[in-house]
């Protein structure tokens, strides 16, 4: 297994984190984590990886980490992603939403803030996988 990248190596800001640090450090006070499910290879993950960083920095009270479907498959694999990038954002090892997002930074950061002031839900349409995740994380 690769080991992560500092954020120096990956142009990554301090503020989002790699999935596997998450993993063991839940964010269990944050009141919302936003993970993005990404790909090396994929021009448009690299893209977003600018506008999370940015977002991550307006946000301090928000986690926000970065997951390589590839090189956490340990972590993610059970999860189905079929499209780069895919968000998903949870809250007190509950999943929130899942979906995939282009990087569009004023798109994402509605979803954030809608997401961080509404009350705790779930979706039946989400996959089971996905709450599994959650847990972790949370």
């Amino acid at each position: 297994m690769p080991s992560p990248a500092t954020p120096a190596q990956s142009g990554a800001s301090a503020r989002v984190v790699p999935v596997s640090r998450l993993a063991a450090q839940p964010a269990a006070n944050a009141p919302l984590v936003v993970l993005a499910l990404c790909a090396q290879w994929c021009g448009t993950c690299r893209e977003f990886r600018s506008t999370l960083e940015r977002l991550a920095e307006a946000r301090h009270d928000i986690v926000f980490a970065w997951a390589d479907v590839e090189d956490d498959a340990e972590l993610v694999g059970d999860l189905d992603v079929e499209n780069f990038p895919t968000l998903a954002l949870f809250r007190a090892g509950v999943a929130l939403h899942y979906g995939v997002s282009l990087p569009h930074e004023s798109v994402v950061a509605r979803l954030v803030e809608t997401l961080a002031a509404a009350t705790e839900r779930t979706s039946p349409e989400l996959p089971t996988e996905l709450g599994e995740l959650a847990r972790r994380l949370c």
